[in-house]
């Protein structure tokens, strides 16, 4: 008899099994596309202005000054609403947080293009940048909660969807400009399209874990995680100096590498090629790079040496930046991998999802505050020394510096 309702219970059993384990697939499918919708739209806002940049300030009579501050908008939004996100997901759940974060994006890029002054223009940007912030952060903490077996082949293939979106934007934008007519609001307004179908996947993440256990089915309990001091605690600060020198190299490239080439005597074509090389390596190495890290129990090494191809691509282009353009920039497309490489180290350092939520808010949010003098800076070096032998040297200082942030960041340690 009791085999029999041992039998029985196993009969009854197995098919709510089944049904829960093909939920839990599905799920997990959805949170895949969920991720790698968000990463596309992480970039085209800001990539997919530049190439049409001329173009708007002249529709929109936008002053020197004005433009500039666009440049600067990214990383402080970055930085302010990142402070924001981790309380956010406390209140909404991280997925909640996250699609309100698409919805800010789609909104905001859906309506720039309407703007008929410069300043609507810039206000709408930061809606539009700070829907992006939001996901910035948020998306490490649902790796970490969702694929936590997963960390490091799941930050790359996000990190990889970003670099593709990223490229694809500033590739992209002009030409679909020129199909619609020549007109820059069609093409900057394009990119809404994308933003617009990253919202349905996360709107089903969020329905249903409303569904599965009440709307804050997502928030996660008070651990003694959430008592952690990050401001006390080492190895927070140094992922925080490696996001943000990281991020800084990235912004003078992405500000000055052109112009490096171009001074050297290369063309605008060439210089533009080359540029787009550090970009596009970057799409298949995050991936490769994240995958391998997730699978070490330290990434030390790994900093190091991505930290040492950027020196070495830095250093060429002090010594000869014409002698091997291609060389230097495929060095400097390999350091420009140290961003999934902080990611990576983000979710890795974390114990568990809400600590990554709020190391994340806290490395990014200092680290993109840390980024912003530094392009500023090779900017003033450059124009009072008149060549880029100095400015390269300061560069070369920040990569150093860099690695040895890395250094501490990757050794085996957990926060929480």
């Amino acid at each position: 008899m009791s085999a029999m309702l041992r039998d029985g219970r196993t009969s009854r059993q197995g098919p709510r099994a089944d049904e829960d384990a093909g939920a839990g697939s599905r799920a997990r499918r959805l949170a895949v596309l969920a991720v790698v919708m968000a990463a596309l739209n992480l970039r085209p806002a800001v990539t997919s202005l530049g190439p049409v940049l001329e173009e708007v300030r002249t529709s929109l009579a936008m002053s020197g000054t004005t433009a500039g501050l666009l440049t600067s908008v990214p990383a402080a939004c970055f930085a302010v609403v990142g402070f924001a996100a981790p309380r956010l997901a406390r209140r909404l759940g991280p997925s909640g947080a996250v699609l309100a974060g698409a919805v800010a994006l789609a909104l905001g890029l859906a309506l720039r293009p309407l703007a008929m002054n410069a300043t609507l223009f810039v206000v709408l940007s930061a809606v539009a940048l700070a829907g992006i912030a939001i996901a910035n952060v948020l998306l490490p903490a649902v790796v970490k909660q969702r694929f936590p077996d997963r960390v490091g082949a799941m930050t790359g293939l996000y990190a990889m969807a970003l670099n593709a979106g990223a490229s694809g934007a500033a590739a992209i934008t002009v030409p679909v400009t020129r199909t619609l007519g020549g007109d820059w609001r069609f093409g900057l307004g394009g990119w809404a399209v994308l933003a617009i179908l990253a919202v349905p996947p996360w709107l089903g993440l969020a329905r249903r874990r409303a569904r599965a256990a009440g709307p804050r089915a997502e928030v996660p309990p008070r651990t003694p995680s959430a008592g952690v001091r990050l401001t006390r605690d080492p190895t927070a600060w140094a992922l925080t100096a490696y996001f943000g020198l990281q991020a800084s190299a990235a912004y003078i490239l992405i500000g000055w590498l052109p112009q490096i080439f171009r001074d050297a005597g290369l063309s605008a074509e060439a210089a533009g090629l080359l540029f787009s090389v550090t970009s596009l390596l970057g799409v298949p190495l995050s991936f490769v790079l994240s995958a391998v890290a997730g699978r070490l129990r330290g990434q030390s090494g790994i900093a190091v040496l991505v930290g040492g191809c950027g020196l070495a691509g830095f250093a060429g282009l002090w010594a000869a930046p014409a002698a091997a353009p291609w060389l230097w920039a495929a060095l400097l497309g390999v350091a420009n991998c140290s961003f999934p490489l902080a990611l990576t180290m983000i979710g890795m350092r974390g114990r568990d999802g809400d600590t990554v939520a709020r190391l994340s808010g806290f490395v990014q949010s200092f680290g993109y505050l840390l980024s912003i003098p530094g392009p500023v800076v090779v900017g003033v070096l450059y124009q009072h020394s008149g060549g880029w032998r100095t400015p390269l040297v300061f560069v070369m200082t920040l990569t150093v510096v860099q690695s040895g942030a890395g250094l501490l960041a990757g050794r085996d340690r957990q926060i929480g």
